[in-house]
């Protein structure tokens, strides 16, 4: 992998010299007024989409800027322990920068994940990271100590907590190690269940695409909507999620059990939740009683049956809603028997009202 960026191409194969020559003359000429370096902190075994993903969120960014007239805005750095390494995949990575003995520009610091057999068991190399971003960084991250920014993608959150550099912040991490980030960092406001979390100068992304999400949304901060949304559309990305988005879908919530009753049920559950349904039709589905299938639900999804179909059509409604559908239409297609019956499932669960939401949507 090359240290610096290259030019930019756009789906046409067309370049953006302008948009990167300034930023690549950085580590020759000293830092450019107005350019930020991204600098990705690469561990062995990382994660080669986290740190492709937002890279070409960044590199896009900057051709749009260039299309627009405007000089380029981020420098993308690759920097590890040591010049080459295997990721993942595995796909070795070379040419790889030291770390920096100290940041001398506007710098965000992206710490890439790590498979979480390997993320939860500190190496040398991770070792040496912490180290050094402990060294590096202000521990608090307070606006009036540093501009720089720290970038948390997956397990990379947990390297954040070694060095000492969450303290009390809110983030979060892959659910898988919600757990082990509490441990590491007890005074942190741990956030499940979110795609990111953005606290002052910390951000953090719950997985792989999430750091996506969060690279967009850092984009749209520092760039505008408009050109975070031209990224998004290069990229094929169908939905720019938000800090407020729960990280797993409400499709896929309540589904971390193998018991195969309650998923038939789940299943059918998902594919016709405008169905008339009631405890007498889930347990035929299920093929058990009605008692039983309650019980089941109870212990393996958590929620009981009818609880489960709620969800499962307040998210249908949210997604016609989101399409410009009426909340009538949203209502009858995801299975309430009303309007009424849908703003009142809605404020139990969201507050406000289905017309705030569609409202909201509306470009």
């Amino acid at each position: 992998m090359a240290t610096h960026q290259q030019f930019p191409r756009g789906a046409g194969g067309e370049s953006a010299h302008g948009a990167t020559r300034g930023c690549r003359l950085v580590a020759s000429a000293g830092a450019i007024a107005g350019c930020i370096d991204v600098l990705f902190v690469i561990a062995p075994d990382s994660i080669l989409l986290d740190i492709a993903g937002p890279a070409e969120a960044f590199r896009l960014a900057n051709l749009h800027r260039a299309r627009r007239g405007l000089p380029p805005r981020y420098q993308l750095r690759f920097s590890g322990p040591m010049p080459s390494l295997t990721t993942s995949v595995p796909l070795a990575l070379a040419g790889l920068e030291t770390l920096p003995p100290r940041l001398t520009s506007s710098t965000w610091v992206i710490l890439v994940g790590q498979p979480a057999v390997y993320a939860s068991q500190p190496t040398p190399a991770i070792a040496a990271i912490a180290q050094w971003l402990n060294r590096t960084f202000d521990a608090s991250l307070h606006p009036g100590n540093t501009p720089d920014r720290l970038i948390t993608i997956c397990s990379g959150a947990l390297l954040a907590a070694r060095a000492g550099l969450i303290a009390e912040r809110r983030c979060t991490t892959h659910h898988e190690l919600l757990g082990t980030l509490r441990a590491l960092a007890p005074r942190a406001q741990v956030v499940g269940n979110r795609v990111f979390v953005v606290d002052g100068l910390l951000a953090s992304s719950a997985g792989i695409t999430a750091g996506i999400d969060l690279a967009l949304h850092l984009i749209a901060g520092d760039c505008g909507d408009a050109l975070a949304a031209a990224v998004s559309q290069d990229m094929v990305v169908y939905l720019r999620r938000s800090p407020a988005d729960p990280e797993m879908s409400p499709f896929l919530v309540h589904r971390r059990h193998q018991h195969a009753a309650v998923h038939r049920v789940q299943d059918a559950i998902s594919a016709e939740p405008q169905r008339d349904w009631n405890m007498a039709a889930l347990a035929e589905v299920g093929h058990v009683t009605e008692r039983h299938l309650l019980r089941l639900f109870l212990n393996h999804a958590g929620v009981s049956p009818l609880h489960y179909l709620q969800v499962i059509r307040l998210e249908r409604a949210r997604q016609w809603l989101e399409h410009g559908a009426s909340i009538t239409r949203a209502a009858e297609v995801a299975g309430f028997c009303s309007t009424l019956s849908l703003r009142r499932a809605w404020g139990r669960k969201w507050g406000g009202s289905p017309r705030d939401a569609r409202r909201a949507d509306r470009p």
